[in-house]
């Protein structure tokens, strides 16, 4: 493995990012033109979530700040410390699939138990890469 090949999970995850921003955008904007709402109406969180019912999309954006920010660092940590495993590659790429997985559950049906496994699929692939790249931090 090229240890540049670990940021193209990253730059996935940016992606996600954008999709999901784009969706809550159009969402949103689509919600204040049906109902003639002007933007400062909703000008803070607070006015936003008592405005607008379907916050799915917005939550999802939000989530995608939280633990994936552990992700980016271990991502950026393998590429700095050259670590080469295969591994940890596919790894990142399964963590991707999780998230996107997870986006999507929440983004459309927002069934809890279809998040909460993609959620805990993708927590437990990142747990493995931190460990993974611990040991072999210790090892070489």
């Amino acid at each position: 493995m090229e240890s540049k090949q670990i940021l193209f999970p990253l730059f996935a995850m940016l992606l996600l990012v954008c999709v999901v921003a784009g969706t809550m955008l159009r969402r949103r904007v689509a919600f204040m033109k049906t109902n003639r709402m002007h933007p400062q109406k909703v000008a803070t969180s607070a006015e936003m979530s008592a405005a607008i019912s379907d916050s799915r999309a917005s939550d999802n954006f939000r989530n995608l700040f939280e633990i994936p920010v552990l992700f980016y660092t271990i991502v950026i940590v393998i590429y700095v410390t050259k670590i080469n495993a295969p591994l940890l590659l596919a790894l990142a790429w399964g963590y991707v699939v999780a998230r996107c997985f997870h986006s999507y559950f929440q983004c459309t049906s927002n069934v809890v138990m279809q998040r909460f496994y993609a959620f805990l699929t993708s927590c437990t692939i990142l747990i493995l890469m931190w460990v993974l790249t611990l040991v072999n931090l210790l090892i070489t």
